[in-house]
């Protein structure tokens, strides 16, 4: 699957740029197989090396490059089909805003039992806003006190719990797109709102975006084993602190990643505070036989002390 996307990448943009190279049949004087088989290591070396290139240039922002997992048949299995589960709730609410690029965007909504511009977004993970989610934004809701919880839905209403379908729905995630759902949000929460995040695996990823999107509206950044913002420009624009949650038997986001983002947030002159646990990809999903009931524990506690003092 790869190295199908990279054939499809170079060949759209570079269809009438091949070198014409005459058969070989129609020449008398054949070359000497030994140049023949340098002339197909150099067009072989040529193709490989431009079409990683073009990788780096189709999937350059840190959400796609985190999306593109999906091709990995052992990220997939690292997300095992969730556990069924049904939640109910009497205070929250499914509802809709209109985005800038004309369409409307879903969202789960607990609305602050006092008028209040705290607001927190939430970003789902792998499967989608399903009722996992929605059980860990009211606990979010409850614990945090007098705030406004907005768990967004960067998957169009499609929620699944099938890995390979997750895989795809979160591979179909365009970064305009979504980006238009989060300033969405943003705008429906108002201009004197202030904003937090929080995201877990896809959605730790877009828990960062979002607070960049945020502007000077952020105020707080959780993001528990997603891809970090590797540019320092970009990081240099927050207007918060961040707290990561990362597990070092993470395959994918593995403690080499979250150092790389520890020094681009230093170098950002940004603060990070880590929290770093002996545990897989996904850890604080209970559905996920990864499940670290301790870590999890743990890195929640950690989660309300940040955010707490931040949405008084």
């Amino acid at each position: 699957m790869f190295m199908h996307r990279v054939f499809l990448c170079h060949q759209s943009n570079q269809l009438n740029k091949w070198p014409v190279i005459p058969l070989l049949s129609q020449h008398k004087n054949k070359p000497p197989m030994k140049k023949i088989l340098v002339l197909f290591s150099l067009i072989l070396s040529s193709v490989f090396a431009f079409g990683q290139s073009k990788v780096a240039c189709c999937y350059s922002s840190p959400t796609q490059k985190f999306a593109m997992l999906a091709s990995d048949k052992k990220f997939i299995m690292a997300h095992p089909n969730p556990l069924p589960f049904r939640f109910q709730s009497s205070i929250g609410k499914s509802i809709t805003y209109p985005t800038a690029d004309g369409k409307t965007a879903d969202a789960y909504e607990l609305k602050a039992k006092k008028p209040t511009n705290n607001y927190l977004l939430v970003v789902h993970e792998y499967f989608g806003l399903n009722d996992y989610i929605k059980q860990e934004s009211e606990k979010l809701y409850n614990d945090l006190g007098n705030v406004n919880v907005i768990a967004i839905d960067l998957y169009d209403g499609k929620v699944t719990a099938d890995r390979t379908e997750a895989g795809k729905l979160m591979q179909g995630v365009k970064d305009d797109r979504a980006k238009e759902i989060i300033k969405g949000a943003i705008a429906y929460a108002g201009p004197k709102a202030r904003i937090a995040t929080i995201g877990w695996c896809f959605g730790g990823g877009w828990s960062l975006q979002s607070t960049l999107l945020a502007g000077k509206q952020a105020i707080g950044c959780v993001m528990y084993y997603g891809m970090p913002e590797q540019d320092v420009n970009k990081l240099k624009t927050l207007n918060t602190d961040v707290l990561g949650v990362f597990g070092n038997k993470d395959q994918w986001i593995n403690p080499k990643v979250v150092a790389q983002f520890a020094g681009d947030m230093k170098a950002a002159d940004k603060k990070l505070e880590l929290y770093q646990y002996d545990a897989n990809h996904g850890f604080s999903n209970p559905s996920n036989p990864a499940y670290n009931s301790e870590a999890t524990t743990d890195a929640y506690k950690h989660t309300i002390a940040f955010l707490k003092p931040r949405l008084k």
